[in-house]
């Protein structure tokens, strides 16, 4: 499965425990995440990781692209809801495609763990068949 991750920067350090936390399972799954996310991630929990643009330079809106080609079969997106510009546009456009595809998302730690846990035992694997 393809996992993509993004996490605001209030989020960074908590995506990082997560990855870190969840490595044996993320392991064995291609994932993505947005240029910063993705470089702290892989340094933390030595998972691999294949990076796009940072989420400021537009690196939601490619994670979007893979969403809309249905490349992406699942996004964490750790946000933070007290940051000012919450919602950023792009980032919430990425949410909105997966309610338009069908993707999983979680937004916060306590979803983002079910998803993980409920792909760790199969619950996902009708998202092979797409």
């Amino acid at each position: 499965m393809n996992i993509a991750l993004i996490a605001n920067d209030a989020r960074k350090g908590l995506m990082q425990n997560f990855c870190i936390a969840y490595r044996g399972i993320l392991s064995k799954h291609e994932l993505y995440a947005t240029g910063t996310t993705g470089r702290l991630v892989s340094e933390a929990s030595g998972l691999t990781v294949n990076k796009v643009l940072s989420g400021a330079l537009g690196g939601g809106q490619q994670l979007g692209a893979l969403i809309e080609q249905n490349e992406i079969d699942l996004l964490i997106f750790l946000r933070d809801p007290l940051e000012k510009s919450f919602p950023e546009p792009e980032l919430s456009d990425t949410v909105r495609l997966c309610d338009i595809h069908n993707i999983p998302c979680a937004t916060n730690l306590a979803t983002a763990e079910l998803l993980i846990k409920s792909l760790d035992r199969g619950d996902m694997e009708w998202r092979e068949y797409k």
